[in-house]
């Protein structure tokens, strides 16, 4: 399991450490929502110390194909958090509880 990516690694023997979290912007370019969104991940995730990353719809055809109408898309551990409009303090949350 050590060789697998954060984003399929989460279990239980983790806890509650938002360390081990991982969040993922998906997003395309030119996108004002997906830019509102990237700056509460930026702030919230900073403050926590939560690793984040951002990957492009447009370079990728199963992004696309799943979440081309709710873009900007925030996945949490690889799971679906929200889209649209990012809400600080849910996100806080989802990465503090487990």
């Amino acid at each position: 399991m050590a060789d697998m990516s954060p984003i399929f690694r989460r279990n239980h023997t983790q806890g509650r450490d938002p360390r081990n979290r991982l969040v993922t912007l998906v997003r395309k370019p030119g996108c004002h929502l997906c830019d509102d969104a990237q700056a509460v991940i930026e702030k919230v995730c900073g403050e926590l110390g939560v690793p984040w990353e951002q990957k492009d719809i447009t370079e990728d055809e199963e992004l696309h194909r799943r979440y081309w109408e709710q873009i900007p898309v925030v996945l949490v551990d690889g799971a679906q958090h929200t889209f649209w409009r990012v809400n600080e303090e849910r996100l806080r949350k989802a990465l503090t509880h487990d």
